[in-house]
């Protein structure tokens, strides 16, 4: 068996620094929402519905979950390194043509193809994956997710205030300057993680079957996809929630989103210092919990006379320590069905996630209005964390199940 090495920054012969894991999955998370202040001024500048325009946001997200089902399998095959730089190249490419786009057929289609940022969420894992073995993975990807939460905590406050003072192209221009940032750093200090490729995709296909009968792959993975699919339906409809039934201005709207974020950060602070103690089944549960107890406190609140932007948001804060628990676990827990298929598992599991994220943040849509209130969003996010919950209790009989045969 390879061993490998010991990191060294910025020297591309060794495995990448926790840095640069950090920073290249951050890349992904500030990409999925640093525009959400600017997409009501979107719909305006192209005359186009917000339903058109939220599709950045859920053809983001569908092309992002089909994109892993082969990015996956690809790493596997050629390697983490070579498949980060091509992707990183076309998002920038892609981000450079959002940001000159001039109709929203040329906008929506180029950001469908930013997706492929998504590289940085499957290579960040199985590159963790890859350093660290099954025990300690989970520690380890709690820790990246801490250190990422920082940018969808910032993005879209960031996206606000450019939003405010450049108008609504200048979000996209920054992602071009960050996407050839994170480049160059990738390039510099990632080196190559997976020493025991696949022979051929063909035999990377063929390991689909395994994980997809597999009942643990499939209480880990659901677990991921109803947690995050709490966040990704806030995503969806918070910007119509906060512009039109609140009538907060972008700035506004970019600091109020902080609050789900920072409970991502203190998430995933807690799941990297006590994961190894707790144990996976626990801690997703424990993540899924939180999740619905403070979504059914919004419902309270918002209905009982503290209809106010602080009540609704504030509680979204719950979503974001839910998600921070469940995810890091449960896509350990994914990837340790079977080692070999680190990474395959990895996009597999990722675009379940965010397929299913993606049919949430556009359904949520048509039955958003101003008359209805909150309620609507925070039901979807209320139903959505007790199916996560019921997946982690499904995680927890099987393991019993395994465990009681062994």
């Amino acid at each position: 068996m390879s061993v490998l090495p010991k990191s060294r920054f910025l020297d591309p012969k060794t495995p990448p620094t926790m840095f640069t894991l950090v920073i290249f999955a951050s890349l992904g998370a500030i990409s999925m929402n640093i525009f959400l202040p600017s997409m009501p001024a979107i719909a305006e500048h192209f005359d186009a519905s917000y339903l058109a325009v939220q599709f950045m946001l859920s053809g983001f997200l569908l092309m992002n979950g089909i994109l892993q089902l082969f990015i996956g399998p690809i790493s596997d095959r050629f390697g983490r390194r070579p498949v980060a730089l091509w992707t990183l190249g076309a998002f920038v490419i892609a981000s450079v043509v959002c940001a000159n786009a001039p109709n929203t057929t040329i906008l929506l289609t180029a950001r469908t193809f930013q997706a492929l940022v998504v590289s940085s969420f499957v290579l960040s894992r199985a590159a963790a994956r890859d350093i660290a073995g099954s025990k300690d993975a989970v520690s380890l990807l709690g820790y990246i997710a801490m250190g990422m939460s920082v940018a969808p905590m910032m993005g879209p406050t960031i996206g606000g205030f450019l939003q405010e003072a450049f108008g609504w192209r200048a979000p996209f221009w920054t992602l071009t300057f960050l996407g050839l940032a994170v480049l160059g750093l990738v390039w510099r200090d990632m080196g190559e993680t997976n020493l025991t490729p696949s022979t051929s995709m063909a035999a990377q296909v063929r390991t689909y079957p395994e994980l997809l009968t597999s009942r643990r792959f499939w209480g880990y993975s659901l677990s991921t996809t109803f947690a995050s699919g709490c966040f990704f339906a806030l995503l969806g409809g918070a910007p119509f929630v906060g512009s039109v039934v609140y009538g907060l201005s972008p700035g506004e709207l970019g600091l109020y989103f902080i609050f789900a974020p920072a409970g991502y950060f203190t998430g995933s602070l807690i799941s990297g210092r006590f994961a190894s103690f707790v144990g996976l089944y626990r801690m997703i549960t424990l993540g899924a919990g939180i999740t619905v107890a403070g979504m059914f406190l919004a419902l309270v609140l918002v209905n009982t006379g503290f209809d106010h932007p602080v009540a609704f948001f504030g509680c979204t804060i719950f979503i974001g320590l839910g998600n921070g628990m469940v995810l890091p676990s449960a896509s350990a827990g994914m990837m340790s069905v079977n080692p070999r298929l680190a990474g395959t598992a990895a996009g597999l599991g990722g675009a379940m996630m965010t397929l299913g994220g993606g049919a949430l943040s556009a359904i949520v849509v048509p039955f958003l209005s101003k008359e209805a209130g909150a309620t609507p969003l925070i039901l979807f996010t209320l139903g959505s964390g007790v199916l996560a919950l019921l997946a982690a209790l499904y995680s927890i009989r099987v393991e019993y199940q395994v465990r009681k045969t062994a």
